[in-house]
């Protein structure tokens, strides 16, 4: 399967610039989004990268830039656990974001973790359904994160879940972890408005420049295969994860953006 030609791609000269960077793009999104639309679905991800990130837009300026109320909150993946375990992503993100945040519980779609993974899969995708009306399941924006495997959401080289092509959740036991997990498919990661994966730190530069220097998306490295149908991808990394990537795809730094 071949790949677009070149990838878009950010670079900032820290993780802190990226963090600011990333902040400012989401609102920008959410908000093109809301004057489009009156909504805006976003599907949030989980790990360190997005941590810092989501702190911010748990403050002013930030913070009070978006219309919450029109802004309903979804998850890429999530890890067998209940919420209030410390690997869990909602616990995460709930923490350093949505208790600080005026938005109506009603707008928040955690998936259940603490149930059996294939019935959590199950509720999650009866939950996407009704949520989008029964239409199409399209997010105005996925947030994506790039493991050292090349995996993305949790969406892991040599499982099952690469293949899945008909449900818009699913089920993912990954052997090397010994453990399952819950991950939107590529189905529905694919047919999202806009993408945005975030990476930091020299110990992704390895995979990063693989994925990004990839001729052919291919299931040994998943996150090749984000190839949005109808939207846009945009890769925003720090300097040090960028230092393995060609000049053609490593020029430009982006690191002197102010505050919304």
């Amino acid at each position: 399967m071949s790949r677009k030609l070149r990838p878009s791609v950010r670079t900032f000269l820290s993780n802190d610039h990226l963090s600011l960077g990333a902040a400012q793009e989401f609102v920008r999104i959410v908000n093109s989004a809301i004057e489009a639309r009156e909504i805006c679905t976003v599907a949030l991800s989980g790990g360190e990268t997005p941590r810092s990130m989501y702190s911010r837009l748990a403050k002013a300026p930030f913070a009070h830039s978006v219309d919450w109320s029109k802004v309903h909150l979804f998850f890429g993946d999530e890890r067998t656990v209940p919420p209030t375990d410390r690997q869990s992503n909602f616990g995460m993100v709930d923490h350093e974001l949505l208790s600080h945040l005026d938005i109506p519980e009603g707008n928040i779609h955690r998936i259940q973790g603490e149930l059996d993974p294939d019935e959590a899969a199950h509720r999650y995708q009866q939950e996407l359904e009704e949520e989008f009306g029964h239409q199409e399941v399209r997010f105005d924006l996925v947030l994506l994160g790039l493991g050292e495997d090349g995996h993305t959401a949790s969406l892991f080289p040599q499982t099952k879940s690469l293949d899945e092509e008909q449900s818009l959740v699913c089920s993912v036991y990954v052997p090397r972890l010994e453990s399952w997990r819950i991950s939107l498919t590529f189905r529905t990661l694919n047919n999202a408005r806009r993408v945005l994966f975030l990476v930091a730190g020299g110990k992704k530069a390895s995979i990063l420049a693989r994925v990004l220097e990839a001729k052919e998306a291919t299931k040994e490295l998943p996150a090749t295969l984000v190839m949005p149908k109808e939207g846009t991808l945009l890769w925003m990394v720090d300097q040090d994860a960028a230092m393995s990537l060609s000049d053609r795809l490593g020029s430009g730094i982006a690191g002197t953006a102010s505050d919304v």
